[in-house]
């Protein structure tokens, strides 16, 4: 299950640091945190779904990476940013 091309178009362009900037950990943390948001509701449903979840922390942990290399890096840009997404309640 991916994002939709505009949905992503959307999420990039509201998380860019730049014009052209698609790669910035910002973008792949927004990213990442729509994907995990999509699949969540397949798995309160598919409890026995144990392969695709495998696939769901793989998602969360390269999100928790990303999250702590912005974190060591820049801060600011980290607070910022999980504020923005609502995480970290």
């Amino acid at each position: 299950m991916t994002l939709a091309t505009a949905i992503k178009a959307d999420i990039v362009k509201d998380n860019a640091r730049g014009p052209a900037d698609t790669g910035s950990p910002e973008v792949q943390v927004a990213l990442l945190t729509a994907r995990i948001n999509e699949l969540t509701p397949h798995f309160k449903q598919h409890k026995h779904d144990h392969h695709g979840r495998r696939g769901l922390l793989k998602m969360v942990n390269a999100r928790k990476r990303l999250l702590t290399y912005l974190k060591d890096r820049a801060p600011d840009r980290y607070t910022a940013l999980i504020a923005k997404l609502g995480l970290r309640k």
